[in-house]
Order: structure tokens, then sequence, then C-alpha cells
């Protein structure tokens, strides 16, 4: 595994939309290569005895849905900030 470049690092910033410092891009290059390098490392571990559901058991934890009638609207409405008789109000969200 090669090292992460600054500009790697600074490309994926820019991606999450997250502002970093010089020193900052130095310092996650060199902990994101490390994860990198600890990860190519777990892949050389021959897990091919082991079976795929040896961590935990295989099994559904969520509930069946069930069809149940809704609030009253009065009852939705009615922590609302703002609203428009049957519509909750928000303030516009535009992202550059």
């Amino acid at each position: 595994m090669t090292a992460l470049s600054a500009d790697v690092v600074r490309h994926v910033a820019e991606l999450t939309k997250i502002h970093l410092t010089a020193a900052e891009i130095e310092r996650f290059a060199d902990q994101l290569s490390a994860v990198l390098a600890y990860a190519d490392q777990l892949q050389e571990i021959d897990t091919d005895h082991i079976p795929v559901t040896a961590a935990a058991p295989l099994y559904n934890v969520m509930r069946a849905d069930e069809v149940q009638p809704s609030l009253p609207l009065a009852d939705v409405l009615a922590n609302a900030p703002d609203h428009d008789g049957h519509a909750f109000r928000v303030h516009a969200v535009l992202v550059d």
C-alpha cells in the first residue's frame, strides 16, 4: 500500500465539504495511510476455515410491519414551529 498523498486527502475533504488546514491535511494523510496499511495487513489473514456467521447469529431483529392508524393532523402539527394548515412550513435550504 502506498501512502496517501496530500492531494488525495484534499480531494476527499473537498468532496465532503470539510475545510482542512495544511497541517491537518498532512496529519490525515499519515493517519489514513496507516489505517489503510493495517487493513491491507488484515487481508493477509486466512479466514477460509471460519464460517461466515461465526461472529454473530444471523437473524432478523426487526419486527414485522403493522398497519396502524396515523396521528390526527392537529397532533402532528401541534409542535411545528410554523405550518400552513395542513403542511409543515420550512425555510428553503440552498447549497452551492
